[in-house]
């Protein structure tokens, strides 16, 4: 797919757009100002792959915690603030690497201006974001029955405060809740501006229904060139915000890499748990960087062709299976056998 080319803007030690790989996001769900927790989720995140960690700063003595992240992790990290933009200010002078701010909510002019003056002066971005829960009163009276064009222009009334404040570099986010109302919303803002966009649903919901739905609009978007950066956004554990964001982009042929479980679908004929071991594979290989497909197939009608075209594949049926490897038969396994099996010839892949 052809991308449309954005100004490119940089996180730390992550580009975003002009260009760049589309990079995964999340955000930490740890008590405000815990520095032991937050640092311990926020390396789980990195290491499933993650390659940019938001953070709520609620308030001034919460960033505190900001340096021994910095200190600590090599991902770069956004603080997201929101109505008091001395906190703004303090993250800053702390080392983050990027704001998420709502410029509309921060107060007077003069505030927004102090940020961007800062912020330019080290270097570090800001992300404008709206989302349809939080649209001026002006926007949803003028745009009653037309969301998407209240996020574009509520979008750009923020970001023409920080351009009149002398700063450009900027990500904007447009979400909604309604995944139609999303698409529409970013294919608005992507006509009106060159600034990468940040993609996503907004309180998108539950592991399942939120990840159906992210999916449906962020895969959409990306197929037309639209996106620089994702988050899925899930009433979740945020380590599944990072793997279905990472599925995603592979099943779009944005990024390669990591293993890649296909698995049957079940039926009559299966006579072994592929559910569970599909399951506990993907569990335990998910920080692997490697590029593998493996396949867990349950029954012998397209089992054993289809674990023969994976890198590496189970066939089984009444607690018994064949492990393959490109193509070939290595041995016959007992059930208990194949995650085990699996690993190990996961571990030893070149």
């Amino acid at each position: 797919m052809a991308r449309k080319m954005t100004k490119q803007i940089q996180v730390g030690n992550v580009a975003i757009g002009g260009g760049a790989p589309v990079t995964v996001q999340s955000m930490t769900n740890t008590p405000a100002g815990d520095l032991k927790a937050t640092l311990a989720q926020a390396q789980s995140l990195a290491d499933a792959g993650c390659d940019i960690v938001r953070i709520s700063f609620p308030s001034i003595d919460s960033t505190s915690i900001i340096p021994g992240l910095k200190k600590n992790l090599e991902i770069p990290l956004v603080a997201d603030i929101h109505f008091n933009f001395k906190i703004a200010l303090e993250a800053i002078e702390k080392g983050i690497d990027k704001l998420r701010i709502n410029p509309g909510n921060i107060g007077k002019a003069d505030e927004v201006t102090l940020i961007a003056k800062e912020a330019k002066q080290r270097g570090i971005p800001i992300r404008v974001g709206v989302n349809s829960g939080s649209l001026p009163h002006d926007l949803l009276e003028r745009y009653r029955d037309d969301i998407p064009m209240a996020l574009m222009e509520g979008a750009l009334r923020h970001v023409q405060i920080l351009e009149d404040a002398g700063f450009d570099d900027i990500v904007i986010a447009t979400k909604s809740t309604s995944v139609m109302e999303t698409i529409r919303a970013y294919r608005l803002i992507s006509d009106a501006t060159s600034y990468p966009l940040h993609l996503g649903v907004t309180e998108a919901g539950t592991e399942r229904y939120g990840t159906i739905r992210s999916t449906v609009a962020i895969s959409i978007l990306l197929n037309e060139g639209i996106g620089d950066t994702i988050r899925v956004s899930l009433s979740a554990d945020p380590i599944e915000e990072i793997i279905t964001g990472i599925e995603i982009l592979k099943s779009m042929g944005l990024r390669t890499g990591g293993i890649h479980v296909i698995a049957c679908p079940t039926c009559a004929r299966t006579l072994i748990d592929v559910q569970s071991i599909a399951k506990e594979i993907e569990e335990k290989c998910v920080k692997i960087k490697k590029n593998i497909t493996i396949a867990v197939m349950g029954c012998v009608v397209n089992g054993p062709g289809e674990a023969k075209h994976a890198d590496i594949g189970i066939a089984g049926g009444d607690g018994k299976g064949v492990l393959f490897r490109r193509g070939e038969k290595v041995r016959d396994l007992s059930e208990d056998e194949m995650v085990d099996a699996l690993l190990k010839e996961v571990e030893d892949w070149e």
